[in-house]
């Protein structure tokens, strides 16, 4: 019943929301407006209001043209479906009239978010690659007869994608996706596939849990698997095209995400009531675009949820060697010519300094100017991949380990 439950919650609020969304937008369009001190604040009291809903459907990428580094104009961006699958598209952006340049597989989260929570990363990798990134579909929206999807799917998903787009593919992966994606290219090493990437680049991710243990780390491992499956995994309402799927409601996750930071979210809500309410638009367009995107949530399918509590959070299979992928052993030692580069932050309450750096060690057989590592000072989790110091001093590595990787094996 707890979809069920939150559903009818959902509805219940949508008439409400939806006139507040409603009222703002009239409100704003009114030339008169910011003169008068009661409409910003009936604007703000609505803006806040319509915030108060999720939504389920993934928002546009909106990245419409890029400026292209060490040329001063800009070239027009075009967003091209290269394979689509169930589960998962992978996208491509274009850029019309921009150089042949590295190409980039961006791994975005199922932790959620849809991957446009990844937009300000796609738009600074732009800048110097050919971009395409996993855009994972909402179970919610997936019927029934198209299967499961687990774990071991979400690798081979990358392994196809990595072959659809053929050799010389750089692989990107930001948080939780990490472990799948450096098990993916431990695979291909395996195989001497022709198409493993030059480089891998892991952000922000669990590759070993057990090393400085976070609160989510700590609630994982709490509760037995059962738990989870018993208390968190819900059925997709019949109204929508995956009916009675069992999922790990995205609403949860936001939930769980924002209690670690309750307070800081309470103050952003209450910054944008103020910031409208005295005409300050600049800075409540910017809260009001995240929180727009950060309250688009996507469900899990609940064999890949609880396989990745299990084997990442539980087990931690692959930092102790013993993960198994569609019955096969993943070797991470099989990891020869891939460049390896792992970020971490400061500050990341979700994803501590050290659980992802844990690959460095996975991958011994890479020779020592092929492991890289940094931890990017004041920054937590999502200033990992955007933001300031994103853009100016993490953006800037993944840059130069990408182009040499390139040159080294290209």
């Amino acid at each position: 019943m707890l979809y069920q439950t939150y559903q009818l919650y959902a509805d219940m609020m949508q008439p409400a929301c939806s006139l507040a969304d409603i009222a703002s937008t009239l409100i704003s369009g009114y030339r008169r407006a910011d003169n008068s001190e009661t409409l910003r604040a009936l604007r703000a009291w609505c803006e806040v209001l319509a915030l108060a809903r999720l939504t389920h459907y993934r928002p546009p990428f909106g990245i419409d043209r890029v400026r292209i580094n060490g040329r001063g104009e800009y070239v027009p961006v075009t967003e091209e479906i290269v394979i689509r699958t169930p589960f998962c598209t992978l996208l491509r952006f274009r850029r019309e009239g921009a150089p042949q340049q590295p190409r980039v597989l961006l791994v975005a989260p199922m932790s959620g978010h849809f991957a446009t929570l990844l937009r300000g990363t796609v738009e600074t990798m732009l800048r110097d690659h050919d971009v395409y990134i996993t855009d994972w579909h909402n179970p919610r929206d997936i019927p029934l007869i198209c299967g499961r999807f687990g774990f071991d799917e979400f690798v081979h998903h990358l392994i196809t994608f990595l072959h659809v787009l053929g050799g010389n593919t750089h692989v990107v992966a930001v948080c939780q996706p990490t472990v799948a994606a450096l098990a993916a290219v431990a695979l291909m090493a395996e195989d001497g596939d022709p198409a493993q990437p030059p480089s891998l680049t892991l952000m922000a991710g669990p590759i070993d849990a057990r090393v400085n243990p976070t609160r989510v780390n700590a609630l994982a491992t709490s509760r037995p698997i059962e738990w989870f499956e018993n208390t968190l995994i819900g059925y997709v309402p019949l109204r929508f095209a995956g009916a009675l799927r069992r999922v790990y409601p995205g609403f949860v996750q936001l939930i769980a995400f924002m209690s670690m930071n309750r307070e800081r979210h309470e103050q952003a809500l209450r910054d944008l009531y103020d910031l409208r309410a005295r005409g300050e638009h600049g800075k409540a367009d910017e809260i009001q675009t995240f929180y727009s995107e950060y309250f688009a949530t996507m469900d899990l399918t609940a064999e890949f949820y609880l396989e990745t509590i299990s084997l990442v959070f539980q087990r931690f299979l692959l930092a102790q060697k013993l993960l198994d992928v569609a019955g096969r052993r993943v070797s991470t030692d099989a990891i020869r010519r891939t460049t390896l580069l792992t970020v971490e932050g400061e500050r990341d309450d979700i994803c501590a300094i050290g659980q992802t750096m844990a690959a460095q060690d996975l991958c011994a057989s890479l020779r020592p100017y092929m492991r890289m590592h940094h931890i990017q000072t004041g920054v937590g989790h999502y200033g990992v991949f955007n933001g300031k110091r994103w853009e100016s001093q993490v953006y800037p590595l993944l840059r130069e380990t990408i182009h040499m990787s390139d040159e080294m094996f290209g």
